[in-house]
C-alpha cells in the first residue's frame, strides 16, 4: 500500500492514505467478523451470546495489523491469525464460533468491499467537487477565445468555456460510473468452495443476513472465483485517474512559456525549481500524471483476474489485496489534485486573444476555403487557400488576406470586406454556446 511517508503525499491525499491503509483493512475484517457472527447469530446457527461476544471484541485497537500481517506469511493471508487473535480474546461464550462455516476469501472479499465503498465515496466526493469547477469554468469563459489545438497544431478557434465542457462530461460520465460500481459491490459468502456447505440448507438465508448486516447487496451466488465486481470498479477508478491526467495535461500544455494561457494556482513554494528561481513548473500535473500512469498500470492486475483458476486462484487474488487500497488512493489523488488545479485555474485571456490574433489567418482557413468552394469549386479552393497559406509572411489574418486577395483567381470572386468577416475568429464557433448548454443540464441532471 502506499504507506511510505516521503513519496505517497505527493501523489494522493492523508484522507485517502487512512481510508485504504492497514488500520482501515483490519476495521473492515472486524466489521465483516462481527456481522457473519450477527447474522449467523439471528438465524440460529450460533448462540446469540457467542454473537454479542465476538463483536463485541471486534475493536482494531486490540490487534496489530503489523504483528498479523507477519503471521500471514505462513498462511499466506492475515485472516487466519486474525481468527486465531479473535478467538483468543473473545472469552468462553464466543471462542468455538468464531469465523463460523466461513473461509479467509469470505472476510477478506468481504472487507475488500467495505474498504472500496469508504474510500470510493471520498473519491466520488472529488470527482463531484472536479465537476463543479469545470462547469463553473464552462460558463464564465462560453465567449473566451481560444486557439484549439489538434495533434499539438493550431486548427480552429474554440472557446475555454467549451473546453471546459467537454472535461465537464467525461469527469461526470466518471462519477457516474464510480458510484454504479461502488453500489454493485456484494457481500462474499461462500465457505471453501463457493458451496457454503458448512451451512446446510441455511446458507442462502446467512449470506442474506450477513449481506443486510453490512448494508451490501446480496450476490445471486458468492463470486469469489468470478471477479467481475472488482474489475467493474478497477475499470472505473481507473477511468477517473486518466480522465484527471488528461485535464491536468492540458493546463501544463497551456502553462508551456511559448503558450502563457493558463496556470495552475499560484502558491508559495509551489511550482519552483531547486536550481532555476525563474520557474514555475506544473508540478500538479506532473503528479496527477504519474498517480494516473500507475493507477492505470494496475487495473490490467484485475482484468487478468478474470481467468483465475477454478475456485479459488492461485495468484490473482492475493495480487489484488494491496492493488485496491494503491488504486483507490491513487487514482483518488489524481482527482483531488485535478480539482484543486481546475478550482484555482489562473487564465490569461489577454494571451489567450492575441495567439488567437496572431493565427487567425491559419485558424480561418477552413472557413474561407467552404466559402470560396462554392465560387471556385471545392478543389480549386482548398488549393487556393493553401497556397495563400504557404505564402503568407506569417499566421496573421491580414497577411493571410493580403496573400489570398493577390491570387487571381480570388480576388474576382472575393472582395476585402468579405474577407474580413470571414477571417473573424468569433464568428466561427460553430455549436460551442449549444454544447456547453447541453454539458451542463447534463451534469446538473447527473448530479441530482
Amino acid at each position: 500500500m502506499l504507506t511510505d511517508d516521503l513519496f505517497s503525499p505527493v501523489v494522493t491525499t492523508a484522507e485517502l492514505l487512512a481510508a485504504t491503509g492497514s488500520r482501515a483493512w483490519l476495521t473492515a475484517m472486524l466489521d465483516a467478523e462481527a456481522a457473519l457472527a450477527r447474522a449467523e447469530a439471528s438465524l440460529g446457527v450460533i448462540p446469540a451470546a457467542a454473537a454479542e461476544a465476538i463483536a463485541a471484541a471486534c475493536h482494531p485497537d486490540r490487534f496489530d495489523a503489523g504483528a498479523l500481517g507477519s503471521e500471514a506469511r505462513g498462511g499466506g493471508n492475515p485472516v487466519i491469525p486474525l481468527v486465531g487473535r479473535l478467538s483468543s480474546v473473545v472469552g468462553a461464550e464466543g471462542r468455538e464460533w468464531v469465523h463460523w462455516g466461513a473461509t479467509s476469501q469470505d472476510i477478506l472479499d468481504t472487507a475488500a468491499v467495505l474498504v472500496a465503498r469508504r474510500a470510493g465515496r471520498i473519491v466520488a466526493a472529488d470527482l463531484a467537487r472536479l465537476a463543479e469547477g469545470c462547469a463553473a469554468l464552462a460558463e464564465r469563459h462560453r465567449r473566451t477565445v481560444m486557439v484549439g489545438r489538434t495533434l499539438l497544431q493550431p486548427a480552429l478557434p474554440i472557446t475555454l468555456g467549451m473546453k471546459a465542457a467537454g472535461w465537464l462530461v467525461g469527469v461526470t460520465d466518471c462519477r457516474a460510473s464510480l458510484l454504479m460500481s461502488l453500489d454493485a459491490l456484494p457481500v462474499q459468502l461462500g465457505g471453501a468452495a463457493g458451496t457454503l456447505a458448512s451451512l446446510g440448507e441455511r446458507g442462502p438465508a446467512v449470506l442474506a443476513r450477513f449481506a443486510a448486516e453490512l448494508g451490501l447487496p446480496e450476490p445471486v451466488m458468492p463470486w469469489h472465483s468470478s471477479r467481475q465486481p472488482v474489475a467493474g470498479l478497477a475499470a472505473a477508478l481507473g477511468l477517473a485517474a486518466g480522465t484527471a491526467e488528461k485535464i491536468s495535461g492540458d493546463v501544463a500544455l497551456l502553462m508551456q512559456e511559448e503558450v502563457g494561457e493558463a496556470f495552475e494556482p499560484a502558491a508559495s513554494g509551489r511550482g519552483g525549481s531547486s536550481t532555476l528561481p525563474h520557474k514555475r513548473n506544473p508540478v500538479g500535473a506532473a503528479a496527477v500524471g504519474a498517480a494516473a500512469r500507475r493507477a492505470e498500470a494496475l487495473v490490467g492486475l484485475y482484468f487478468r483476474s478474470l481467468a483465475g483458476e477454478h475456485e479459488r486462484h492461485l495468484v490473482s487474488w492475493p495480487v489484488e489485496w494491496q492493488s485496491l487500497g494503491d488504486l483507490l488512493s491513487l487514482a483518488g489523488g489524481a482527482v483531488a489534485r485535478t480539482a484543486e488545479t481546475v478550482a484555482g485555474l489562473e487564465v490569461d485571456e489577454r494571451a489567450m486573444a492575441e495567439r488567437v490574433r496572431s493565427l487567425a489567418g491559419q485558424l480561418m482557413s477552413e472557413r474561407v476555403s467552404l466559402a470560396l468552394s462554392a465560387r471556385l469549386g471545392r478543389a480549386a479552393a482548398r488549393e487556393a487557400v493553401g497556397e495563400a497559406a504557404r505564402r503568407a509572411t506569417d499566421a496573421s489574418a491580414a497577411a493571410f488576406g493580403s496573400s489570398l486577395l493577390s491570387d487571381a483567381k480570388v480576388s474576382p470572386v472575393l472582395s476585402s470586406e468579405e474577407l474580413d468577416g470571414l477571417l473573424d475568429p468569433s464568428g466561427y464557433l460553430g455549436s460551442s454556446d449549444a454544447w456547453i448548454d447541453r454539458a451542463l443540464a447534463y451534469h446538473g441532471r447527473s448530479a441530482c
